[in-house]
């Protein structure tokens, strides 16, 4: 069970992710991956297995988040079905190869590899660059090709691949807010194949916490989903009625600062 203690925390965590997963497309692990290493690590949980938990955990919540945004999306009309119809292959490798291979990866190299990937998400939230006005989006094979790279970084972060899939997709001139559309829904099929890899990855693992399926904690991911699937929908709404640029740049701050406390949790002194 829970510690009452933390059950504030996880709600308040399930609320910010579902908001940022609907007002920018991007997954809730850049933030729910860096608290619940916080929180796992404080619940006493094995230090080996804290941030695998905590990915396998954060990836799934993005299973519902990703539903509810993608719902409020499409009511806006801003997702583009062909473009992730093309996606979806390549996402689904990608992403099932990721959650495996992360099983196989130390905690130390891998919170190195998803707080190098969030000073980049945060570096390109920041920089706000725009494109060349002649570049379009590729055809079938080559955003299959796209999509298995976006599945296997998005799994290996967890996250639903709007920090890659957002840039991508506007870097190829689409409207930034057909891109977040489309990047919420790339985030379903992103879900499903890396919950199944950290699920069927951690099976049996010794010295799991009660509650655990494979590397997802379900007493943490009941709770947050209660509050992201509620605020996933209203940060979708923002996001048809104000620039994002300013809210970009208050979420990059925001992942350095998460980044910089999830290193401290897991090697602090």
């Amino acid at each position: 069970m829970i510690p009452f203690d933390v059950i504030p925390a996880y709600l308040l965590t399930g609320a910010v992710a579902g908001f940022f997963a609907g007002l920018l497309g991007v997954g809730g692990g850049v933030v729910v991956v860096p608290l619940l290493t916080i929180l796992f690590a404080r619940q006493g949980f094995p230090a080996n297995e804290v941030l695998h938990l905590a990915l396998g955990t954060s990836i799934a919540t993005i299973l519902f988040t990703a539903l509810s945004s993608l719902r409020a999306h499409h009511a806006h009309r801003a997702v583009l079905w062909p473009v992730m119809r093309d996606l979806t292959p390549g996402i689904l490798i990608g992403a099932l190869f990721g959650a495996m291979l992360a099983a196989h990866i130390s905690s130390r190299a891998l919170s190195i590899f998803f707080v190098g990937f969030m000073l980049f998400v945060a570096v390109q939230m920041i920089a706000n660059l725009r494109p060349k006005p002649s570049r379009n989006l590729p055809g079938r094979l080559g955003l299959g090709i796209a999509g298995t790279v976006i599945g296997g970084v998005a799994s290996l972060a967890a996250m639903g691949g709007g920090a890659l899939t957002v840039p991508y997709l506007v870097w190829c001139n689409v409207r930034p807010h057909q891109a977040i559309g489309t990047s919420a829904a790339v985030g379903l099929p992103i879900a499903i194949a890396g919950t199944l890899g950290y699920i069927w990855s951690g099976w049996g693992h010794p010295g799991l916490p009660a509650g655990s399926l494979g590397f997802v904690y379900l007493p943490a991911l009941g709770v947050i989903l209660l509050a992201s699937v509620l605020a996933a929908p209203l940060g979708a709404r923002l996001a048809h009625r104000l620039p994002v640029v300013v809210l970009k740049r208050i979420f990059a701050g925001l992942l350095l600062v998460l980044s910089g406390k999830m290193l401290w949790s897991l090697y602090g002194s």
